[in-house]
């Protein structure tokens, strides 16, 4: 979950971070330099983000210590040092300052801290207000609050605007399963399940629902799951 996360946050990174150091520099270089670094020996690249920030402290160099920091496993810290930078008089433009609270949002949820991750990220989404993805993200905060209802509605705009694929679909399934919209969920069921068909936690709650549907006198889904079988043999049910 880590990895996956700190792979991401690097990706949407790296294109402002790398504008705001004027690209091919050699602080564009630097900051490039850390992200391979964090990816293959992230204390090391924490060492030489401190030496960087001695020599000028530059906000690329405060930027490669932060995502060092969750990338070893210092999560909380590493998210309110990306908080610290977007709100820096010199930590660039509106889309970088945003581009670090979505990051510093996405290492709250590492750490486990649903309300921190949901505040950070509205920060985000008024710096970025067309970037679905952070949508999705604010998403997984509330489903970790299980207020499911704000759940829905996030992940509502994030599938309208394309973003999360079937993970959006199945959280959103599985928000509505908690809500007892079982009509709803089943078939955000099926949309994950023609994205996703050999996704276990896609699979899981497909069983969660039926089960659901079944105890409370619907329909048997299976009857509505006919298009589905093919796929379902692929995962063994």
């Amino acid at each position: 979950m880590r990895s996956l996360l700190i792979a991401a946050a690097l990706l949407a990174c790296a294109p402002a971070a790398i504008a705001q150091s004027g690209g091919q520099s050699e602080e564009g270089r630097k900051l490039q330099a850390c992200f391979d670094q964090i990816d293959r020996d992230p204390e090391l690249a924490y060492q030489d983000g401190l030496t960087w920030m001695s020599r000028g402290n530059r906000p690329a160099a405060r930027h490669c210590t932060a995502l060092a920091l969750i990338a070893m496993g210092q999560e909380a810290e590493g998210a309110l040092r990306l908080e610290q930078l977007a709100n820096a008089p010199d930590a660039g433009g509106l889309d970088e300052r945003g581009v670090y609270l979505a990051q510093s949002g996405n290492a709250w949820l590492l750490a486990g801290m649903p309300d921190e991750a949901i505040v950070t990220l509205t920060n985000a989404m008024k710096l970025r207000p067309s970037d679905g993805e952070l949508y999705m993200d604010r998403a997984r905060a509330h489903v970790m609050k299980k207020s499911w209802a704000d759940a829905e509605l996030d992940l509502d705009t994030a599938i309208t605007r394309s973003s999360g694929g079937a993970e959006a679909y199945r959280l959103r399934g599985h928000a509505r399963l908690k809500l007892n919209r079982l009509a709803e969920a089943w078939s955000d069921v099926e949309a994950a399940m023609r994205l996703a068909p050999t996704d276990v936690k896609v699979v899981v709650l497909r069983g969660d629902v039926r089960e659901a549907m079944r105890l409370s006198g619907m329909e048997d889904p299976a009857g509505l799951d006919t298009a589905l079988e093919p796929r379902t043999r692929i995962v063994g049910n």
